[in-house]
């Protein structure tokens, strides 16, 4: 039987020592659930550049399983490092809601704005069963004077329109339902097990009904596949139709275990395509600074043909230095832990350069 760990230690600590102990609790043909404890829920990034204080993730890898998906490297903490374990190993933090009610006070967020899904969708599908993401909505309502945002691909969301509501009526709530193309078939094989993208504009539309600001985020942007003028077009023009609050962009970026699975998805549908990216990305994990320029100007132009007038509050500002994820989409990520480091994100054990004194908390 093939070992689940690699690079085994006698002495493991943290995160790794939690999800080597994990309990399993299902097992289906696309992914594995474990269940794993945790000592922190309310995760603090300590980043400047981030416009959120703090991260909530009610799991561990993803089901969705979406090609370009740069939190890959989350698993690598765990011992995980194989690309393909981020969609297949699936760890639920099944007490989540009763830590969170401990950490949610007045006194430790002091005003500061709470990102829910930045490394794992919150509605992902083991959320019909496991209902995490449900419990801390349900600590979330009781409380007041949050800034909260959550960003999905899962329309699984509507589910909990009545929490939803009720955040919002207390506290700042503002939902990003992420579409990157309205191309069913690309969506299929690019967003692998992700809702289909004509049931997250639904989606976008019943929060809106409620009284919700809930928008679109085109994130990632990808060089000769979804970068067009049509495709960018037609999301815009589906997110007016479906009267969307907002819309946020942004292009792709591969860090290394996101570069493996990326490359194994262009050589499968794209192969005329792998020498062009490889020579996009042969020095950095960003595109350059022209590329996003053209996008963000297309961007633009198109919201303000359509509607979106008042971006500014939306927009990533630009950044001060390219060798750091300036890029990274406002809501919708966390910073990478080698470069903008969160509290409670070690480096993977690759990056080392002595034994962490403690597991990541995310």
């Amino acid at each position: 039987m093939e070992t689940l760990f690699t690079d085994p230690e006698p002495h493991v600590k943290g995160i790794e020592r939690l999800a080597r102990e994990a309990a399993p609790l299902l097992e289906k043909s696309a992914a594995e659930y474990l269940g794993i404890e945790v000592r922190s829920v309310l995760n603090r990034c300590s980043s400047p550049r981030m416009p959120f204080a703090w991260t909530i993730n009610p799991y561990r890898g993803c089901e969705f399983g979406c090609r370009y998906c740069y939190a890959r490297y989350t698993h690598e903490f765990m011992g995980l490092n194989r690309w393909e374990d981020f969609e297949e190993k699936i760890y639920v933090k099944r007490d989540a809601a009763r830590i969170l009610a401990r950490e949610l006070t007045p006194e430790r967020l002091d005003g500061q704005s709470i990102a829910l899904g930045t490394a794992t969708d919150p509605y992902q599908p083991a959320e019909r069963r496991y209902r995490v993401t449900r419990s801390l909505l349900e600590v979330m309502a009781m409380a007041r004077d949050l800034r909260l945002s959550i960003t999905t691909k899962g329309d699984l969301i509507t589910r909990d329109l009545d929490l939803l509501r009720r955040i919002g009526n207390r506290s700042s709530l503002q939902v990003n339902l992420t579409v990157t193309t309205l191309d069913r078939r690309l969506a299929r094989i690019l967003e692998f097990r992700a809702p289909r993208p004509d049931l997250r504009l639904q989606a976008l539309h019943r929060l809106r009904q409620a009284g919700i600001a809930a928008g679109v985020t085109v994130s990632p942007i990808l060089p000769d596949i979804t970068d067009s003028r049509a495709n960018l077009e037609a999301v815009v023009v589906a997110a007016r139709a479906h009267d969307a609050s907002h819309i946020h962009h942004n292009v792709l970026f591969l860090k290394p275990l996101a570069r493996q699975a990326f490359f194994a998805f262009l050589e499968r549908h794209f192969p005329h395509l792998r020498g062009r990216y490889a020579a996009r990305f042969a020095r950095s994990a960003f595109l350059d600074r022209a590329y996003k320029d053209r996008v963000s100007q297309l961007m633009r132009s198109l919201k303000a043909q359509h509607g979106f007038i008042s971006q500014a509050d939306f927009d990533m500002p630009a950044p001060v230095h390219e060798s750091e994820p300036e890029q990274l989409q406002i809501l919708q990520v966390e910073p990478d832990p080698t470069s903008l480091p969160c509290v409670g994100h070690p480096p993977p054990r690759s990056q080392r350069r002595s034994p962490a004194r403690s597991g990541s908390k995310c």
